[in-house]
C-alpha cells in the first residue's frame, strides 16, 4: 500500500472515530445504548499486505449505570481531543508529503 492511500485511509479512520465519538456523547441519557468505537490500527498491524478495514464497533463488555448505557462522558472527552490531535498530525503529514512531492517535480 502506498504513503497517499495510507494517508486518506488514516484520515477516514479518523474522521470516522470523531463522528463515533460524538454520537456516543450525544446518546450519553439514552437508556441500553452501548458505545461504540472504531478500529483501524489493529486491522491495520494485521493486515500484513492486505487492505486494512474501518470498523465500527459496540463495547458491550462494560456496563456504567443501571439503564445499560455504558459511555463515559469524560472518557469520551479524552477520546475526541486525541483524536483531533491525531487528525490534525495527519493532515500536516499529508502537505509536508505533498509539498516534497510539488519540489520535486519543479526541480527545486
Amino acid at each position: 500500500m502506498n504513503t497517499y492511500n495510507l494517508m486518506k485511509m488514516s484520515l477516514d479512520a479518523t474522521d470516522l472515530r470523531s463522528k463515533v465519538i460524538a454520537n456516543n456523547i450525544a446518546n450519553i441519557n439514552t437508556p441500553e445504548y452501548k458505545r461504540k468505537y472504531v478500529t483501524f490500527e489493529d486491522t491495520l498491524n494485521n493486515s500484513m499486505g492486505n487492505k486494512p478495514k474501518i470498523e465500527v464497533k459496540t463495547d458491550k463488555t462494560s456496563k456504567m449505570r443501571e439503564d445499560g448505557n455504558n459511555v463515559d462522558l469524560e472518557n469520551e472527552k479524552v477520546n475526541q481531543a486525541a483524536t483531533t490531535l491525531q487528525y490534525n498530525a495527519l493532515v500536516n503529514l499529508t502537505n509536508i508529503k505533498i509539498a516534497m512531492t510539488k519540489s520535486v517535480i519543479s526541480g527545486r
